[in-house]
C-alpha cells in the first residue's frame, strides 16, 4: 500500500525531561515498571497531539520506550550480554561533535548465543499507538545489518561460525514483528540504516571486514525481505538512508552516486527517506536512478540546529529534484529523527514544533 504522505518524518522527537527523569529513577530502582510505563503512556499522548498540531501527515510515538533507535531488538532478544563500554565509536562530526564524542549513552551489547525473540520488538509501541494515534501512524525498525555491530569474533562466531547466518535468524524475528505489526493495524512501516552510507563515507572498519560491494548486496537483500513481508501485508513499506544522528552530530558524508544504482532501482520500497538538509548529502543527481513509482522524501528540513530553513528556497530544492523524480512522486520531511539516541539533539521542544511545522506548512504550499 502507498500513501502520498507529503509532510512526512522519520520518527524519533525530543524526550521531554519528566520522561528523562523517570527512566533515570526506574534505573536507579526508585520507580516499578507499572508507573514508568503510565509516564511513558503521558508523554506519547502529549507528543502525538504536537505531531497533529503541527499537520504533518504520519506521526509516530517519537520512540519515547526505547533508548535508542537500535534498542527495541536490544530490550527483547535473547542471546545478548550488555558491557560497561561505551556501544558507540566517537567518529561524529558537525555542530554537536564535542558532546556526542563524550556522551556515549549506549553500552556496549555483544551477542554470545543464538538470538531468540523474548517478547514482541514493537508491541508496546503499535498497539497503543492504533488506540491513540489519532492518525496515520509509523513504526519504525533499524535495518537487520545495523545490528552487525554485536557480532564480536571469538564470542559471536561460537553460535555464528557464518555472519551471514547471524543476519538471517535477526531478519527471521524481523518478519515475525512485521505480521504482528500489521496484525495491530500499523499502516507504515520503515526501516532505518546507516549501512549505505558508511559504504559511501568510506567507513570500512564498520563493515565487519566485508568489501563495500558485499556489504551492500547484503543489507539490500535483508532489507528487501523485510520490505516485501511489509508490502505483503498491506503496509506503506519505507527505507530512510541515514548518515548518522546523535547530539546534532552526523558520522558520514557523501553523494548517494556510489550506490544509488543499485539501491535506489533495486530497493523494494515504497518510500525512499534521504537526507538532504546540507551539502553533506551531494546533489539531487543520483535521484535518476529511482525505480518508476517509489516516492522520494527528501529531508530538506535539518535536526541537527534550531535554525528555520528558507521556504522559498525549499520550494526551489523540491523544483530541483523534480528533474529527476516527477514532482507527484515526491515529498519532504526532516533529514532525520531529532532524538536517534534518547539524549537527543542540540534544540527545544518548541524548536523542533517550528521544524515539523515548517514541513507542514512547505508541503501544503506545494502539493495542496
Amino acid at each position: 500500500m502507498t500513501s502520498a504522505y507529503r509532510a512526512d518524518h522519520v520518527g524519533s522527537l525530543l524526550r521531554p525531561k519528566a520522561l528523562l527523569d523517570a527512566w533515570d529513577l526506574h534505573d536507579r530502582g526508585g520507580l516499578d515498571d507499572d508507573t514508568l510505563t503510565t509516564i511513558e503512556d503521558e508523554a506519547i499522548l502529549q507528543v502525538l497531539k504536537l505531531q497533529r498540531d503541527a499537520g504533518v501527515d504520519v506521526v509516530t510515538d517519537g520512540e519515547f520506550r526505547r533508548l535508542s533507535w537500535l534498542s527495541n531488538l536490544h530490550d527483547a532478544a535473547s542471546g545478548l550480554v550488555r558491557k560497561l563500554e561505551p556501544g558507540y565509536p566517537p567518529f561524529w562530526h558537525g555542530p554537536g561533535e564535542a558532546v556526542a564524542n563524550t556522551e556515549m549513552p549506549v553500552k556496549a551489547i555483544v551477542c554470545v548465543d543464538k538470538l531468540s525473540a523474548k517478547r514482541r520488538l514493537c508491541g508496546a509501541e503499535s498497539t497503543f499507538l492504533a488506540k491513540h494515534a489519532g492518525a496515520p501512524f509509523k513504526t519504525s525498525l533499524a535495518s537487520p545489518t545495523m545490528h552487525l555491530n554485536l557480532y564480536a569474533p571469538g564470542v559471536t562466531d561460537k553460535a555464528y561460525p557464518d555472519i551471514q547466518g547471524f543476519v538471517d535468524d535477526i531478519v527471521a524475528i524481523y518478519l515475525d514483528e512485521v505480521d504482528a505489526l500489521v496484525a495491530d493495524g500499523a499502516s507504515y512501516i520503515q526501516l532505518d540504516t546507516l549501512r549505505y552510507t558508511q559504504i559511501i563515507g568510506g567507513m570500512d572498519g564498520q563493515l565487519n571486514g566485508m568489501t563495500p560491494q558485499r556489504a551492500a548486496e547484503q543489507t539490500l537483500a535483508a532489507d528487501n525481505a523485510i520490505l516485501k513481508r511489509v508490502k505483503a501485508g498491506g503496509a506503506t513499506a519505507a527505507i530512510h538512508i541515514c548518515r548518522g544522528n546523535h547530539r546534532s552530530a552526523w558520522a558520514a558524508e557523501g553523494s548517494y552516486e556510489v550506490i544509488a544504482e543499485d539501491l535506489f532501482s533495486r530497493t523494494e520500497a515504497d518510500r525512499i527517506l534521504l537526507e538532504y538538509d546540507d551539502e553533506r548529502s551531494g546533489g539531487f543527481e543520483p535521484l535518476r536512478f529511482v525505480g518508476k513509482g517509489k516516492t522520494v522524501v527528501l529531508g530538506l528540513i535539518t535536526t541537527k540546529t534550531p535554525q528555520l530553513e528558507d521556504q522559498d528556497l525549499l520550494r526551489r530544492r523540491v523544483d530541483q529534484a523534480a528533474k529527476y523524480v516527477p514532482i507527484e512522486n515526491l515529498a519532504i520531511s526532516p533529514q532525520c529523527g531529532f532524538a536517534s539516541t534518547h539524549m537527543g539533539n542540540l534544540l527545544t521542544e518548541d524548536e523542533e514544533r517550528r521544524k515539523l511545522e515548517l514541513v507542514a506548512d512547505t508541503a501544503r504550499k506545494i502539493w495542496g
